[in-house]
């Protein structure tokens, strides 16, 4: 016969139904928090403010709300610390206390030089892959703690594992963010919390429509699986670690990458 305690986490799972998904008007953030939303969660679609973020990320309110599923959107600049205070707030009061974090925010990925490359150029990835996960982890922590249940998961990439050339700013930052990962799931699994890291490879998404076909076919060279990746696929590893299934599992790395990081 399960414990007393097991029985009032099990209570506190049924509760636990909003997701908030930062960077989700486009792209792999928009197909993760709609794969959420079909799971049954409360889903906050979280954008930068601007004309075009407003633009997709009400679109995909709409496209949800039209498959019988319940979302929002919210503008918010993630990597400052007013914005992220306004905007943990605003979920919690109009779609509930966030029991799943997916922190899938980025910025631009310039491709630069060892010799042009800046500290900015560090800083600026930085901003996105540590300090914004950092602003929102803080502030989602407590509600997490207190109902004994949380899930938080990064959106890393493969170049921790198998690094690119002339993409040293963002592969730092990216393996500094897997190491805040790994950190918080070694504070944090007493909690009932647990923190994973999906890490895509290359997954064509709307910002590389213009890309040559050459490109393509030499990074479809080397996927032992023989072509490339979906944001589907991405989004159903987010939404299984995001999923009660997932709890015995934390600080781990899940590629999603037809076998490119195989030893």
């Amino acid at each position: 016969m399960p414990s007393s305690g097991r029985c009032h986490s099990i209570h506190q799972v049924s509760l636990a139904r909003t997701a908030l998904v930062t960077g989700a008007s486009r792209g792999l953030g928009a197909v993760i928090a709609e794969h959420l939303a079909a799971d049954g969660l409360h889903v906050a679609v979280n954008y930068r403010i601007a004309a075009e973020g407003a633009e997709g990320a009400e679109a995909l309110v709409a496209r949800v709300r039209s498959q019988g599923g319940t979302a929002e959107a919210f503008a918010a600049d993630v990597t400052a610390p007013a914005d992220v205070r306004r905007l943990v707030s605003a979920v919690s009061d109009r779609v509930g206390e966030i029991a799943v974090l997916v922190l899938n925010a980025t910025g631009p990925q310039p491709q630069l030089l060892l010799a042009e490359t800046s500290w900015e150029d560090h800083l600026a990835h930085l901003r996105f892959f540590v300090k914004s996960p950092v602003l929102l982890g803080r502030e989602v922590l407590p509600g997490m703690k207190r109902r004994g249940y949380g899930r938080i998961i990064h959106i890393g990439s493969e170049v921790t594992a198998r690094p690119t050339p002339d993409q040293s700013s963002y592969i730092a930052a990216k393996s500094a963010q897997l190491g805040l990962a790994r950190a918080w799931a070694l504070d944090l699994a007493a909690f009932g919390i647990t923190v994973n890291t999906v890490a895509p490879g290359w997954i064509p998404v709307e910002r590389h429509a213009g890309m040559a076909p050459a490109a393509f076919e030499s990074y479809t060279a080397a996927v032992p699986a023989g072509h490339l990746g979906e944001p589907a696929d991405v989004a159903q590893a987010v939404s299984f670690l995001a999923s009660p299934a997932a709890g015995f599992i934390t600080g781990e790395v899940l590629h999603v990458n037809g076998g490119r990081t195989m030893a």
